[in-house]
């Protein structure tokens, strides 16, 4: 597998807005989400509680399902949830505030989502090649050509982005895909109180998760155990609580990105040194990690 991702990160952004046509879907199984985040990345626990202790529990959000047919569901706030007994399930992912990026071949800045670790300017990952960077990214796109299915490689090139997809050969040492039966407790979660959850689910299903909505979840992704329905409670709270505490450069970025875009595809109006400042200020200054450039 060997990629070109200079000037794309087609993966890293919600591109519907600049082609409906050629983007394409994450929606890789028969329950949809309970959102509408493009690409959403699953991570698994460790990596969950990776972000937690280090402080970056703003970063994270919880993906619900609606249940397919003869899926266990449990209703709350009025929506079916997908359920394992009567436990609603869930993976969580990072957020994707909209942010001013010009990806895959435009000419000038729109407003995209993007992923929370995506430097607009450069168009990498602000925590590849780091311990931090999620298993799913890292394997991106082999899970999709060991199963044949389109790649967000392919789909930029078809929407005349270049050639991304260098060598379509799966990696040998692949992992395990996030979904699946070895999934439960790893990166698909149960949570262990459904009554907890009156209005968190309509919020997020409304895109207005409170900072509390989103941390309940990492906490009880953090306290699950692989292969299993059991949640170690000490472990979740803990987590919780550190999660919803967070305040790092990632959650003062986010509502910064938030409060200053305009609608999702709308062209930026700056310059592109006014852009490069407003990235500096808004990001670098608050304290993200840089990235290293193009070989």
């Amino acid at each position: 597998m060997e990629l070109d991702c200079e000037g794309c990160a087609g993966c890293c952004i919600d591109w519907r807005p600049l082609d409906p046509a050629a983007a394409g879907s994450d929606r890789t199984g028969p329950r949809p989400p309970l959102d509408d985040a493009y690409d959403l990345v699953p991570l698994t626990r460790d990596e969950v509680a990776r972000f937690v202790d280090d402080g970056l529990g703003d970063a994270l959000i919880p993906r619900l399902f609606r249940p397919a047919e003869r899926d266990d569901s449990v209703r709350i706030d009025g929506v079916d949830l997908a359920a394992v007994d009567d436990r609603p399930v869930f993976v969580v992912g990072l957020r994707k505030p909209p942010k001013p990026v010009a990806p895959i071949g435009t000419d000038e800045p729109r407003w995209l989502d993007a992923c929370a670790f995506l430097d607009p300017t450069t168009l990498q990952c602000r925590i590849h090649d780091t311990d931090r960077y999620p298993r799913t990214c890292s394997s991106y796109p082999g899970h999709n050509l060991e199963l044949g299915a389109e790649t967000e490689c392919e789909r930029v090139e078809a929407a005349g982005g270049g050639d991304r997809l260098l060598d379509d050969e799966p990696p040998d040492d692949l992992s395990a895909p996030p979904f699946g039966p070895q999934a439960l407790g790893a990166t698909v979660f149960a949570y262990p109180d459904p009554a907890e959850l009156d209005g968190a689910v309509a919020r997020l299903r409304d895109g207005e998760a409170t900072a509390d909505d989103r941390a309940r979840f990492a906490g009880a992704a953090v306290g699950s155990r692989p292969g299993s329905l059991s949640v170690n409670r000490d472990r979740m709270a803990e987590a919780w609580d550190s999660a919803r505490e967070a305040d790092s450069w990632l959650g003062t970025s986010i509502r910064e990105w938030t409060e200053r875009a305009d609608a999702d595809g709308d062209r930026v109006a700056l310059g592109a040194d006014a852009r490069d400042r407003l990235v500096r200020e808004v990001e670098d200054d608050a304290g993200a990690p840089g990235t290293p450039g193009w070989d």
